[in-house]
């Protein structure tokens, strides 16, 4: 009965191992390091997810409602004509984006009535400005087309917004006189004369007539064809001023004019 007694456990004993048991061991943790560069464009890709959208489920329709509703909803086309538009576009400044970017607009269709490329004070950045021609809604779709290209960083609408438009054209103009120009023509007809065409001796022989004649100026002296040759560039540049222009450069045989 002693020998019973004094192995015998406590019933508080008995109660804290049963808790002890019960506890739930937890295995350590550790966390591996798995950073990466896209890292932050999943974790903001996570954040910025959205909620679905509810769903409908689409009519039980015939396909003759089916057709007639399609007909009914489909816009008409825009009858409005189609207008001037300016865009300007910021470029990246490097080879083959003007050939991408007129690859674009001929591909829809379009007639470039201008195309300008400059550089900026911008390292690296260029500036292009196309003026064309179309509808509002077709122009604006080749603008998010052009926008959407790896070198091209924005493209702006110019067309509602004041602008300085000015149109050059430049001209370089022989000052030597019409008798040069006879000259040559009669060169080039001697050269693409057939030599078995009789008509080619008949040719060669009217050229040399020409260029025999006292008036030409490499028959005059020195000071006479100066003379004519100011006389042609005072009547240059008075037709340059009645329209606006002006001389740019004049050489020995020609100038150069801007309209």
């Amino acid at each position: 009965m002693a020998s019973r007694s004094l192995f015998a456990v406590s019933p508080a004993w008995r109660r804290l191992a049963t808790q002890a048991r019960d506890v739930p061991r937890v295995a350590p943790t550790i966390t591996a390091r798995n950073s990466s560069s896209t890292s932050a464009i999943a974790y903001k890709a996570i954040r910025r997810r959205q909620a679905p959208l509810p769903v409908e489920q689409p009519p039980a329709w015939s396909a003759q409602a089916a057709v007639s509703n399609i007909l009914y909803e489909t816009p008409t086309p825009s009858t409005a004509p189609p207008k001037r538009h300016v865009l300007n576009c910021l470029v990246q400044n490097e080879p083959g984006v003007l050939s991408r970017v007129s690859g674009i607009l001929a591909a829809r269709g379009f007639n470039i009535d201008s195309l300008v490329v400059c550089s900026t004070e911008v390292e690296d950045l260029s500036r292009m400005t196309i003026v064309l021609t179309g509808q509002d809604g077709v122009v604006e779709q080749a603008r998010r087309q052009l926008e959407d290209l790896v070198p091209v960083w924005a493209v702006l609408d110019y067309t509602a917004s004041p602008l300085v438009q000015r149109e050059l054209v430049l001209a370089k103009i022989n000052i030597l006189g019409p008798e040069y120009f006879e000259e040559l023509l009669a060169h080039h007809r001697e050269i693409s004369a057939d030599p078995d065409n009789g008509n080619g001796q008949e040719i060669s022989d009217s050229s040399l007539v020409e260029a025999a004649k006292d008036f030409h100026p490499s028959k005059l002296v020195a000071s006479e064809a100066l003379r004519h040759k100011h006389e042609h560039l005072k009547s240059i540049t008075y037709f340059t001023h009645q329209f606006g222009g002006k001389v740019l450069d004049i050489s020995t045989n020609s100038c150069i004019v801007e309209v």
